[in-house]
């Protein structure tokens, strides 16, 4: 062992000093520094994730609709039949969604309507089976969003009145309400699609809408949605199907979401790395105080011929020191972590402390991936600033005179 490394080591052992409980101080702030962007990285990370998954899993990957806005699509069922045909595209589903008025015992909602026939939306959507009922749309029948129904106060059975949108639209036309019963309630597992989206048969939204015949859109699902070459390949055979229609994407569709996001994962984690900044100053003070403590020590070192290279070696490496501890156990006390987070969550939920709330994130569980890729920026950003934090001590031990130090 080299002896620089010999005598960091030496300093760093225990003492019942002051300088003692300063390095146990510091390096408990980098270890929480690294625990921290860590954490909180993969927490977003997680969120991305599930949000994905969920918004693939409940909308169209392709939306396909008519380039004048709030235009109808003719002749659906002929395209529908040209994009089943296409490689790669697993349903297609012509339907009419839009938003409609529905009102129960005296609440009232505001959620989008999904004009759909059952097989298909069981085909398309994938929320699992009901929570109550069935995905029944024969005659009169509604199925509701979990949190949708527990707003109205509804549940299987009971009688929804729905109103038409086009009450508001057209002054010199009256579109009665109607009344139609609920006979299932889903659960898709985000809270903006459980509480924001019903389902009815395509027939009963188009009396609903006062139309013949028609959609609003022709949405297809694929096999490779995050296949970016793939997707792009069956994008191209649906615009040569299709040439007559505009196609939105799910990236485009909730391209706002995705954007937030990202920036909000960046920016949280720059601001959190200027806890590991903080911490790593603790290391730098640890150093002064040491390089004070023992300057007769430098003195002597520098007496018996030891260069300043030699000397500011011995700081540098009793700061990197303290960095690395930090970092191991900060990466332990991430995984550790990690690995009970919801169980964390559920134990403050109990005392009280809701930190995770659905109606708020729309989720039923609070999502995590840790990415090797954050870990290694986080050990490398903590690194160079362990390795400039310890510098400046260093250089000041380095030039100490050695008489004078030998005198205090």
């Amino acid at each position: 062992m080299k002896f620089a490394f010999f005598l960091a080591l030496k300093y760093l052992r225990p003492k019942r000093s002051v300088a003692s409980v300063i390095t146990c101080v510091s390096v408990l702030g980098v270890m929480l520094g690294v625990a921290v962007v860590i954490i909180v990285r993969s927490v977003m990370t997680g969120f991305g994730d599930i949000w994905e998954e969920k918004i693939l899993d409940f909308k169209p990957h392709v939306s396909l609709v008519a380039w004048k806005s709030g235009a109808a699509i003719q002749g659906e069922e002929e395209f529908s039949r040209a994009l089943r045909a296409i490689p790669g595209v697993t349903a297609v589903t012509p339907e009419i969604d839009t938003r409609v008025m529905i009102a129960h015992e005296g609440k009232v909602l505001a959620p989008v309507i999904l004009g759909i026939e059952a097989d298909e939306f069981v085909k398309s959507y994938k929320v699992g089976t009901p929570r109550e009922g069935a995905f029944d749309l024969d005659g009169d029948s509604i199925v509701m969003g979990v949190h949708a129904a527990r707003q109205l106060g509804v549940h299987v059975g009971d009688e929804v009145t729905v109103y038409s949108p086009k009450t508001l639209m057209n002054a010199d036309e009256i579109y009665l309400p109607v009344k139609w019963k609920v006979t299932g309630i889903f659960s898709s597992g985000q809270y903006q699609y459980d509480s924001g989206y019903v389902v009815a048969s395509l027939p009963n939204v188009r009396d609903l809408l006062g139309m013949e015949k028609g959609v609003f859109a022709i949405h297809v699902k694929t096999d490779a949605p995050t296949d970016h070459e793939r997707f792009e390949k069956i994008r191209s055979q649906i615009d040569a199907a299709c040439p007559r229609l505009r196609q939105i994407t799910w990236r485009e569709a909730d391209s706002e979401l995705f954007n937030a996001l990202a920036v909000e994962k960046n920016m949280t984690a720059l601001l959190l790395s200027l806890i590991s900044l903080v911490a790593v100053f603790c290391v730098m003070n640890t150093l002064l105080v040491l390089t004070v403590q023992k300057t007769p020590e430098i003195g002597l070192l520098k007496a018996l011929g030891f260069s300043r290279r030699q000397v500011m070696s011995v700081f540098m490496a009793h700061g990197m020191i303290q960095c690395m501890i930090g970092i191991v156990l900060g990466l332990l006390a991430s995984w550790a972590v990690l690995a009970n987070l919801q169980n964390i969550v559920e134990y403050l939920a109990k005392l009280g402390l809701e930190v995770f709330p659905a109606s708020v994130y729309g989720l039923d569980a609070i999502p995590h991936r840790l990415i090797v890729g954050d870990i290694f920026w986080v050990t490398a950003l903590v690194f160079v600033f362990g390795l400039l934090a310890s510098l400046v001590p260093a250089l000041l031990a380095a030039c100490k005179d050695p008489v004078k130090a030998l005198n205090q």
